[in-house]
């Protein structure tokens, strides 16, 4: 469990190095455009609404895939870019906050509309099928796999943010544990 997990780590790292650099642990004097991969998706909000990551050119996007039972990571990662929101005041309008689910199977609209509102009310959760997500997780490099435990189950996930600019290039990943202020100052570069 703990290896497979740190086998997709080391997947997402090498997927920077060859995207042209590495995510910045502070505040960059300037972000890299490091170009495009994932850059489309058509999944389902709370609302029934098909939407697509295309629909967001022309403003920067953060994107996170986690599930809305993580005790740790995903509910940490969604504090942080709500405080980022917070920190670019009148700006935070030109950031949308996107948190796709990796466990489909516990997280229905309701629940991920609840989960996400309790953050920030702007941060959209989105959702599909077990197969439609295996297949967007794919194309952004994300692992994830379902761990039992006991009569449950928990997943084991990448726990990177990817941060988009209002073009859809990919243009940083955000590190679990990274502070708002960091991911702010970041994020001001590209609006």
């Amino acid at each position: 469990m703990k290896y497979r997990f740190l086998v997709g780590l080391m997947l997402s790292g090498m997927l920077l190095l060859l995207a042209g650099g590495q995510a910045q642990a502070q505040a960059s004097s300037s972000v890299k455009n490091l170009g495009t991969f994932g850059n489309d998706f058509h999944l389902t909000d709370p609302e029934g609404k098909e939407r697509s990551f295309g629909e967001f050119r022309g403003k920067a996007v953060m994107l996170f895939f986690g599930f809305t039972q993580c005790p740790a990571v995903c509910p940490t990662t969604l504090a942080t870019a709500a405080g980022v929101r917070k920190l670019l005041g009148k700006d935070a309008e030109r950031l949308q906050v996107i948190f796709v689910t990796i466990d489909p199977e516990r997280d229905s609209a309701a629940v991920l509309k609840n989960y996400a509102a309790a953050f920030d009310p702007t941060i959209l959760g989105l959702r599909t099928d077990m197969a439609h997500t295996k297949k967007v997780a794919k194309a952004f490099n994300i692992f994830y796999e379902k761990v039992p435990t006991g009569g449950s189950y928990t997943m084991d996930h990448t726990a990177f943010s990817f941060i988009f600019d209002g073009k859809g290039d990919f243009r940083q990943a955000v590190h679990h544990g990274q502070s708002a202020e960091q991911v702010a100052a970041d994020v001001r570069q590209l609006l």
